[in-house]
């Protein structure tokens, strides 16, 4: 008589495989310290001596949020690059981390505006180099074809916003009570729990994340050092020579990013991919423009959002004010309960769920609605705009960004050829970089007086650009050669 075996039964994280549990922790950590810095920098900027601020010219100062935001999204191509052809996601991903802590302990530790600069891009280079390889090592745990792919991917963006949700409230309070400087720091205690969290259970993670898939011939790194050394040279100089200040970095960055996702788009499609890998990165632009275009009005949150919330939005709760930087903890509370319902819904359809360029148009045209929310509330004063009403246009935030962002992520590694797998997330997250450079720019346009034409026409650009894909979604989906 045989004796038949059990199935092995293996470990798992809520239906995920159980390796997705640490890049889920390690950017529960920096989302923590990223978006409390966030939270109240902006602030630290345009707020006045006498309240703790640097005094920067309220225009000016969201025009370098702006531009900061751009250039995060923009150094995942470093990053990439770095992970793709140097060493590996795993290493890039641990080095990343210790210069976003360095950037946050500069924030809290050196004053004025030399500690917001170099604070900043500190921050900028490694979150660039975090992010990109983050998400690749998310994308290692599943086959292209895995049902649960689009599913995990929500689930770690629930990691991303329980992070987000704890930083702005925790950094808004110690700003509030203590100081600026002291809601830095506990961002780089944050960003320190995340590495040290890392670091013991990296291990466990599958050997494909330590690989390099596409190494570079060493005979070419001194042509790439010379060409680093080359583009410092430049910065420099247009510096000295003032044409790169602070009222035209948003422009530059916004040029810059242009150039460079034209630049990798032709390399990728040059580079001796087979045909139906050069449809699949074909079927990509669409979704990349689409995705700018969200990127530019959600990174609002960061520039307009944030001055609404603290000029236009009635605060208070029996008689107490909210910091402002608790704003930012809303779309969070959002993400966290919501992202598990999408990601239940989305394993519930299996292949009945709407299509990728579906997604798309449906997250764009939404957020363009959240925009048009506003304009009922327009010239009603100082703190003359309800706290829920602003709640309620978060909540079509949220609902529009896990339409499109987590969705965004998981079809880059899916249409990805295989030598430019993080490099292809690179490109998703330039359309977040052109998104959040562009709101710099549009920022200028902010006038809490003036509110409605601006609002109203962004909000309708958005709506028609998401209305253009949603018709254009079957041609999109033929070029995507059998990936939905």
């Amino acid at each position: 008589m045989s004796r038949t075996t059990a199935p092995e039964r293996r470990r798992t994280f809520f239906g995920q495989p159980f390796e997705l549990s640490t890049p889920f922790a390690v950017e529960l950590w920096e989302r923590f310290s990223f978006y409390g810095m966030q939270g109240i920098v902006l602030l630290y900027m345009y707020y006045t001596v006498s309240q703790g601020g640097l005094g920067i010219d309220r225009t000016t100062a969201a025009g370098i949020m702006g531009a900061y935001g751009g250039a995060v999204y923009l150094f995942t191509i470093i990053g990439a690059w770095i992970s793709d052809r140097l060493i590996g996601a795993d290493k890039t991903l641990f080095g990343s981390a210790v210069v976003v802590m360095c950037g946050h302990i500069a924030l809290a530790l050196l004053p004025g505006v030399s500690g917001v600069g170099v604070g900043l891009v500190l921050i900028a280079l490694g979150s660039g180099g975090l992010k990109a390889t983050a998400t690749t090592i998310v994308g290692g745990l599943y086959s292209r074809d895995d049902p649960r792919r689009d599913a995990g991917f929500s689930l770690y963006y629930l990691g991303v916003n329980l992070g987000a949700f704890f930083g702005p409230l925790l950094t808004g309070l110690l700003q509030s009570s203590l100081g600026f400087h002291y809601g830095f720091g506990l961002a780089a205690v944050g960003m320190a729990a995340g590495l040290v969290q890392y670091g013991i259970r990296r291990r466990k993670l599958p050997d494909v994340v330590r690989t390099v898939p596409n190494p570079v011939d060493r005979r070419r790194l001194p042509l790439v050092g010379g060409l680093v050394v080359v583009g410092l040279v430049l910065i420099v100089v247009a510096v000295l020579t003032r044409l790169l200040t602070l009222s035209t970095l948003p422009t530059v960055v916004v040029a810059i990013v242009i150039v460079a996702t034209i630049g990798y788009f032709v390399v990728i499609l040059s580079s001796g991919i087979t045909a139906e890998e050069r449809s699949r990165v074909l079927a990509f632009i669409p979704l990349f423009i689409a995705s700018a275009v969200f990127w530019s009005l959600y990174q609002q949150q960061f520039t307009v959002v944030t001055i609404y919330s603290d000029q236009r939005l009635d605060r208070s709760l029996f008689g107490w004010d909210m910091p402002v930087a608790w704003m930012q903890s809303i779309n969070p509370v959002f993400i966290i309960v919501l992202s598990g319902v999408f990601a239940a819904m989305w394993t519930r359809l299996g292949p009945r769920q709407p299509s990728t360029p579906t997604k798309f148009a449906l997250g764009t045209g939404i957020m363009g609605v959240a925009f048009l929310l506003f304009l009922p509330f327009v010239g009603t004063g100082k703190n003359g705009t309800p706290l829920l009403v602003l709640v309620g246009i978060l909540l079509v935030f949220t609902i529009a960004e896990l339409l499109l962002s987590p969705v965004g992520q998981s079809v880059a590694t899916k249409l990805a050829p295989p030598k430019f797998q993080t490099q292809m997330v690179a490109l998703f997250f330039l359309s977040v970089s052109l998104g959040t450079a562009v709101t710099g720019v549009l920022s200028r346009y902010y006038d809490p007086k003036h509110e409605a034409p601006y609002f109203a026409v962004l909000g309708l650009a958005a709506v028609v650009v998401g209305v253009v894909l949603l018709l254009c979604a079957k041609p999109v989906l033929r070029l995507m050669r059998g990936i939905r």
